[in-house]
């Protein structure tokens, strides 16, 4: 028989005999069934065999060259999305960069309406008013009123467009209502809200008022002679329209047509003399670019005046001389023109119907 630590079949061959030995100093190491079955095995490679240090556990392999799969989907996403937003960018039709453009000067014409008759007057302003054609308007400010239905163009939005309405208002309401503006000689309320690139034409024009069609200072603004008339009512009489629409896919033009009543009287007789009526009809023709509607400012490109009772001759370039209550207009028609001479504008002269005057 063989030893209590021999295989059944007998020690192996060429083995000690008897469970001698060596084997006798591991006898006393126990392997249970469920230290087996816990234990972990590892498989070596062969190179792992052969080496001396090798580590127990073989490491991870190192990342593959190049990027990955996904790395690459991320690149391409982020390429698309750029490309996305360059072109967005390009045919958005809220694009902030403005096209270069030619600045127009102002175009201005004033055309004053010579009265038949002896302009007639009254102490009552609010009987002028009862008994004349502005009966029915509005007071100030509100008679300026934006369009009921703004909507947005092809290429401005709704906000814009009320933008461009709305400094269109302002530059009406600051150059045909402000009593400094009228009668005060104030004009940096209005030369504010007008574009930097016809500053040099605004200021000419009250520098060295001209009767040429470009720099006449009541083409930019509505301004009596100080010398001659002032405000007998404060509440000035409007009523007209404005009118936005795209000119092309940078530039907003607005067009506004307000006819202004004023109550005047003598300026020496301050209190005592009789008011009349001055009647003021203005069609302006704004053009805004993006910039301009940042800076809330404007390009004027037309100015077309009609203003009575006005003597022909008068020159007003510089201020209104308005004809009071008892005046009547010269006889001698409008100021003379020289065909000859270039760069000026023609001279021209209307009648005032008798229908647009107060019925007292």
């Amino acid at each position: 028989m063989g030893g209590p630590g021999d295989p059944p079949e007998g020690p192996p061959e060429g083995g000690p005999v008897g469970g001698g030995g060596s084997e006798d100093e591991y006898r006393s190491v126990v392997f249970d069934e469920s230290f087996v079955r816990a234990a972990r095995l590892q498989e070596f490679s062969a190179r792992e065999r052969i080496t001396d240090h090798a580590p127990a556990v073989r490491r991870t392999p190192a990342l593959r060259r190049g990027l990955s799969r996904q790395a690459v989907i991320l690149v391409v996403l982020i390429v698309i999305a750029f490309g996305t937003a360059v072109y967005m960018g390009v045919r958005s039709p809220y694009r902030t960069t403005p096209l270069a453009r030619h600045t127009e000067p102002l175009r201005m014409t004033v055309i004053p309406l010579a009265p038949a008759a002896a302009v007639p007057g009254s102490a009552d302003t609010a009987e002028l008013y009862e008994h004349s054609p502005a009966a029915r308007f509005r007071i100030a400010a509100d008679g300026i009123t934006l369009p009921p239905d703004v909507r947005r163009t092809a290429h401005f939005s709704d906000s814009q467009v009320v933008t461009a309405l709305s400094t269109a208002k302002d530059y009406l309401v600051d150059s045909s209502l402000d009593p400094e503006v009228l009668t005060g000689g104030a004009v940096r309320p209005v030369r504010m809200l007008v574009a930097p690139r016809q500053l040099d034409q605004f200021d000419q024009s009250f520098d060295r008022p001209a009767v040429d069609g470009r720099h006449a200072a009541t083409g930019w603004l509505v301004r009596f002679d100080p010398a001659r008339a002032e405000l007998a009512d404060p509440h000035i009489r409007v009523q007209g329209t404005l009118h936005a629409a795209e000119t092309d896919t940078d530039t907003l033009e607005v067009t506004s047509d307000h006819t202004f009543v004023y109550a005047l009287r003598a300026a020496e007789a301050a209190g005592t003399a009789r008011a009349s009526l001055f009647t003021v009809r203005r069609e302006l023709h704004f053009r805004f670019d993006r910039e301009d509607l940042r800076n809330h400012q404007a390009e004027l490109l037309v100015s077309y005046v009609q203003a009575g009772p006005l003597s022909c001759s008068d020159d007003l370039a510089e201020h209104l001389r308005p004809l009071l209550a008892g005046r009547t207009a010269a006889k001698d028609g409008p100021a003379g023109t020289d065909p000859y001479a270039t760069g000026g504008a023609t001279a021209l002269c209307g009648a005032l119907a008798p229908s647009a005057q107060p019925s007292v």
